[in-house]
């Protein structure tokens, strides 16, 4: 595997690290949280709190991305979840855990998690030439998937098993190397985004925001995009807000083998990210990205009716391949479409629009789920499809 540079490399160590630390964490907390409640509305707000941040502050932080040296703000996101995750795990540890505390804890990495997010994938046009963008993407997609899903998932279940604080402490280490290593991305490998002659050059910081949205809106790519991927991804929270419950109670789940589940489906989301640069080659992004997000819906509507662990294993790993096919194309498209000295107010935008709606869709889905917790995927994968008419 070619380098792409000392900088790039930088970025994807703590790349990996910080997901190491999520796949921690997105096996330990579910599993934490049906400890602490078992009421589905309850469970779905775990989920609604850690994207509700999206809705209010990803354009600020957009702007701000693109005002401040993206390194030191990447390197103070994952920081502060280090500080985060280790309050945590001292109170789970200490048996002062509630459902409560573990909200507010979700919330504010959720928060962290949308400074983090924004400021990495506004470094990629910073580091790398237009023409490495998908090799660069599908690199990071590939790694995230392998140490989320096949090394921080499983090891989370056992940790869990063994202490449930342990994987809450491994996440809070994980967070602090994540933090050196961003620090330490090299700056002299840096392009200078910085344009001296543009008309936004004297703009406040609302003004900035305000410009940063008129941008979208007028864009035509843009716009349709982001409308289509709001839908979806509305749909597909509502679908997968009380997924744990569904795994543990309807098709009889050991709570233990619920990272080892996430881990085999992730197997899909390699393959994908393999793959994307040579379909899109082959055939097109346009065509890839609208064929693997009708298939990927398609998968959640078939897991709905799983009549066992295993087929709903299967469904899931083919929705994975797709979905990770989807989001390495749809990140190389906004960072070949955005300008780069803009990219962090325009996807702070667009990722209030998209992720925004996340939240609503993983409440709706736990109150839907209290008729029945297979019509969350049911709904949410009819939904997604029909939502896909214009876009196929």
């Amino acid at each position: 595997m070619n380098s792409l540079g000392p900088a790039f490399n930088r970025l994807w160590g703590a790349s990996l690290t910080s997901n190491l630390a999520d796949g921690l964490l997105a096996a330990a907390a579910p599993l934490l949280a049906i400890t602490l409640t078992k009421n589905p509305v309850l469970i779905s707000l775990l989920s609604a709190l850690v994207m509700l941040p999206w809705l209010f502050f990803a354009i600020p932080i957009g702007a701000l991305v693109d005002r401040v040296d993206r390194r030191f703000l990447l390197a103070g996101a994952n920081a502060t979840r280090f500080l985060i995750a280790g309050v945590l795990a001292i109170s789970v540890s200490t048996h002062t855990i509630t459902i409560y505390y573990l909200f507010v804890a979700a919330f504010l990495i959720g928060i962290c998690e949308v400074a983090a997010d924004t400021t990495a994938q506004s470094l990629i046009p910073q580091i790398l030439d237009k023409s490495h963008f998908e090799k660069g993407n599908s690199r990071l997609q590939i790694s995230e998937t392998i140490v989320q899903g096949f090394i921080g998932t499983p090891i989370s279940g056992f940790l869990y098993a063994a202490a449930i604080y342990l994987p809450f402490l491994a996440n809070s280490l994980g967070f602090l190397v994540a933090s050196i290593l961003a620090v330490s991305i090299p700056v002299k490998f840096l392009q200078d985004m910085r344009v001296e002659e543009n008309a936004e050059k004297d703009m406040d910081f609302l003004a900035e925001i305000r410009f940063g949205m008129s941008y979208l809106f007028k864009h035509k790519i843009l716009r349709r995009l982001v409308v289509t991927t709001a839908s979806i991804g509305f749909c597909y929270s509502m679908a997968t807000a009380t997924l744990v419950l569904f795994l543990v109670k309807e098709l009889h789940l050991k709570p233990a083998l619920y990272g080892v589940v996430l881990t085999v489906t992730a197997s899909g989301a390699i393959v994908g990210g393999l793959v994307a640069p040579k379909l899109s080659a082959k055939f097109g992004r346009s065509m890839v990205m609208a064929t693997c997000i009708f298939l990927s819906s398609l998968m959640v509507l078939l897991e709905g009716f799983s009549p066992n662990i295993y087929v709903f294993v299967a469904l899931a790993t083919i929705g994975a391949f797709t979905i990770s096919l989807w989001n390495i194309l749809l990140m190389s498209t906004y960072q070949s479409v955005i300008p780069a000295h803009l990219f962090g107010r325009i996807h702070g935008t667009r990722r209030t629009l998209v992720w925004g709606m996340m939240p609503l869709g993983s409440l709706l889905g736990g109150f839907i789920a209290k008729t029945g917790l297979r019509v969350p995927l049911i709904a949410g994968g009819s939904r997604s499809n029909f939502s896909l008419g214009d876009v196929i």
